[in-house]
């Protein structure tokens, strides 16, 4: 079972900038595309960026220019650079990966949340 814990959340005033982490322990084989997400209260959780084993990026159009997604392979660790916030970025953010397991199964695993709170 692979585990995904999140940290780096907190309350900011608008245009600042936070950093969030994401560690993935467990019983890894190999790790695949790690990702962000968010959720706001009442809607849809969304694919804030996710980033390839091979660092390829992919980011959501609101997001560009402003969040950087980056990882650490050797430490099975996922980041997320936000600068410049808006109050819209205001959600609980989640981690995601997506990878082989020492059991050389498939999983996909999310972390507990962290929650991101911009003031106006």
């Amino acid at each position: 079972q692979v585990q995904l814990v999140e940290s780096g959340g907190g309350s900011v005033q608008a245009g600042g900038s936070l950093r969030l982490s994401c560690a993935a322990s467990g019983s890894i084989f190999m790790l695949n595309a790690m990702s962000w997400y968010r959720q706001a209260p009442g809607k849809q959780r969304e694919l804030v960026a996710e980033i390839t084993s091979d660092s390829n990026t992919n980011y959501k159009d609101s997001a560009k220019g402003r969040f950087t997604i980056s990882r650490d392979n050797a430490k099975n660790m996922v980041y997320l650079q936000m600068n410049s916030l808006k109050p819209e970025d205001t959600a609980v953010y989640y981690c995601n990966a997506i990878g082989v397991g020492g059991n050389k199964l498939a999983f996909r695993s999310w972390g507990q949340g962290t929650q991101v709170t911009v003031s106006s």
